[in-house]
């Protein structure tokens, strides 16, 4: 008996993020539809893996056909690394975690007051020699703390101290800060549309700010957070003494607690737009077009919890598959949402790993098999 209304006409597309620490976006569509086809092997299956802009967004756009390009840049201890972004016809994708991620530190060795996005904006750099006119610049993922002042420099900006010296790396560096250049920031940007694409709307400082909601993950100690927190705020007051009181009310605005306050950086200095990272994505993608084809999408991540609803890739696949009517199911490991709070975001069921394996130790180690047994079943109540 088939749980779904799908018939002989359907048609089946894979839109999940990643499983994060053991399925990329891309392994979850290749188990799926492997899962899928055992038990309906005639039906067609479309994937398109997405991201919200945070790590995993350029794989996501290389699936969708752009270019890989790599470039040597600095990490967030200012350590050369090898980190990627994507282009397509003058847009380019670029990844602020690729360079000044948590991923990126040596050792995985947190350095909560001294990481730096340097290496962010020699990304950004390397896409506009690439001759990209559009930049989505995904942020999340970050190691660091610092406003994005360290992908400023890289663009051309000078932060200096008293005595006139750059000031040292890293959030902790800013309460040196003295005076602020942006004048000498790469022309091509004035050229240049750059969309800052995150799945947080944070304000830079404050209760709600980067160092209070993100630094602990970042290994901020309580001490560590009001010291960051000091050091924005001051940095946020220099540079409104120096751009005027624009760059106090962008310190406030939706987005620039981003990845360690990168979203300001982005804001103030890059002339940015913020938007939701997944509605960027699917755009950059092409899911419109995916979707039309569709008569049930298969979404999912490695949680489904509140974190999901709040501009999470689940929610915001789900949100434009129900504007077009069509059933969505999802899969991931581990399930917190409740069968209301799933369908109120427009998902009609949801599949999890520990439905299968209790221990959440075994559903990460077999991630891939399980989920293809989970294919299976999905398979079995709306294809079959």
């Amino acid at each position: 008996m088939t749980d779904g209304a799908v018939t002989d006409t359907a048609r089946v597309l894979i839109a999940a993020d990643k499983f994060k620490g053991s399925l990329t976006a891309v392994e979850v569509a290749e188990r799926v539809t492997a899962g899928l086809h055992r038990t309906a092997p005639h039906v067609p299956v479309d994937t398109m893996p997405v991201a919200d802009g945070g790590d995993g967004t350029v794989a996501a756009a290389v699936a969708a056909g752009f270019e890989q390009r790599e470039v040597r840049v600095s990490g967030p201890l200012g350590h050369e690394l090898t980190a990627a972004f994507a282009l397509r016809d003058g847009t380019a994708v670029v990844e602020m975690a690729e360079a000044s991620g948590l991923s990126r530190l040596p050792d995985g060795v947190p350095a909560p007051l001294t990481a730096g996005t340097y290496g962010s904006g020699e990304l950004l750099r390397a896409a506009l020699d690439a001759g990209a006119h559009t930049i989505v610049f995904g942020v999340g993922g970050s190691a660091t703390t610092d406003g994005g002042a360290g992908m400023l420099a890289a663009l051309g900006a000078r932060f200096l101290t008293a005595d006139g010296t750059p000031v040292p790396p890293g959030g902790g560096g800013l309460r040196e800060l003295a005076t602020a250049d942006l004048s000498g920031l790469d022309p091509r940007l004035a050229r240049t549309d750059i969309v800052l694409a995150s799945d947080v709307d944070n304000p830079l400082t404050g209760p709600k700010g980067a160092p209070a909601v993100y630094g602990p993950q970042k290994g901020a100690t309580p001490e560590d957070v009001e010291l960051l927190d000091a050091a924005l705020t001051h940095y946020a007051s220099v540079l409104e003494a120096t751009l005027g009181s624009r760059a106090a009310r962008l310190a406030l605005s939706p987005g620039a607690g981003a990845a360690g306050g990168i979203g300001y950086g982005a804001l103030v200095g890059l002339n940015a737009s913020f938007r939701p990272g997944i509605e960027v994505m699917l755009d950059v993608l092409g899911f419109a077009a995916a979707l039309s084809r569709a008569t049930l999408v298969i979404t999912g991540e490695g949680s489904l919890d509140d974190q999901t609803l709040h501009g999470k890739a689940p929610a915001g696949v789900a949100a434009a598959a129900r504007a077009k009517n069509i059933e969505v199911i999802a899969v991931c490991g581990r399930l917190a949402l409740l069968p209301e709070a799933l369908g109120r975001a427009g998902i009609r069921r949801a599949y999890a790993l520990t439905d299968l394996e209790k221990d959440p130790a075994v559903c990460m180690a077999e991630a891939g098999p399980l989920l293809e047994r989970l294919a299976e079943d999905i398979g079995r109540d709306f294809l079959t």
